[in-house]
């Protein structure tokens, strides 16, 4: 089994994959204007529109109402990232922080509230664990 991809639903999906392809760089494909992928080399994130899911089972997913998963993405560098969101990012949970588990992580909102980490490898074993670390 491999795993492809996270899906957000959201009621603007424009607004998201905007939001999406200028905090990560990614540019996405569109496949409709319901339904588009930002694909990067470990995995796909896809934000479909909230007419999608009666596709899959009505009033399955809720648009902006995620309060337990976090979308992370690894950065070369999460305090330069930083930099360049700082004036883009509307809401910042946590600045540039090292955990304990040895990744500097920075976590925000995407503009439907869901939960974005970016983090950046920094000690050996999170190096190690990852095959990189701060550039």
């Amino acid at each position: 089994m491999d795993f492809v991809s996270i899906r957000i639903i959201t009621s603007d999906v424009a607004r998201l994959v905007a939001f999406y392809e200028r905090a990560t760089g990614a540019e996405a494909t569109w496949a409709t204007e319901e339904f588009a992928e930002l694909r990067t080399a470990g995995a796909t994130l896809a934000i479909a529109g909230a007419r999608t899911v009666p596709l899959f089972a009505p009033g399955s997913a809720r648009p902006a109402d995620n309060h337990s998963v976090i979308t992370e993405f690894l950065v070369d560098d999460v305090d330069r990232v930083y930099r360049d969101l700082t004036g883009f990012v509307t809401e910042f949970v946590t600045e540039p922080t090292t955990m304990p588990w040895g990744n500097r992580s920075l976590l925000f909102r995407d503009p439907d509230g869901n939960l974005v980490n970016f983090f950046t490898p920094v000690t050996p074993a999170a190096i190690e664990k990852f095959g990189r670390g701060s550039r």
